[in-house]
């Protein structure tokens, strides 16, 4: 779903989102319509703050998420071993 999308299905989830990630409600709401990008390096944090309903994918298509998550999963294994 956009982020768009989620922010209007409830009241106050601008405000939730933006406490979640060290931001404003009005950045959230800006990003939502458009007025302003959303950084790349703030769609893991989106993400994780709605669950999952809200992908990096979706937020940023233009970025190649698959080799990135790829990267973190590689750089997590060799920390781990």
């Amino acid at each position: 779903m956009n982020l768009k999308t989620y922010i209007d299905k409830q009241r106050g989830r601008a405000a939730s989102l933006g406490r979640a990630i060290g931001v404003t409600p009005v950045l959230v709401s800006q990003w939502a319509n458009g007025r302003r990008p959303i950084p790349a390096e703030r769609c893991p944090a989106i993400e994780k703050a709605t669950s999952g309903e809200v992908t990096c994918e979706e937020l940023r298509p233009d970025v190649d998420w698959a080799y990135l998550r790829g990267a973190n999963t590689k750089a997590k294994e060799a920390t781990d071993a």
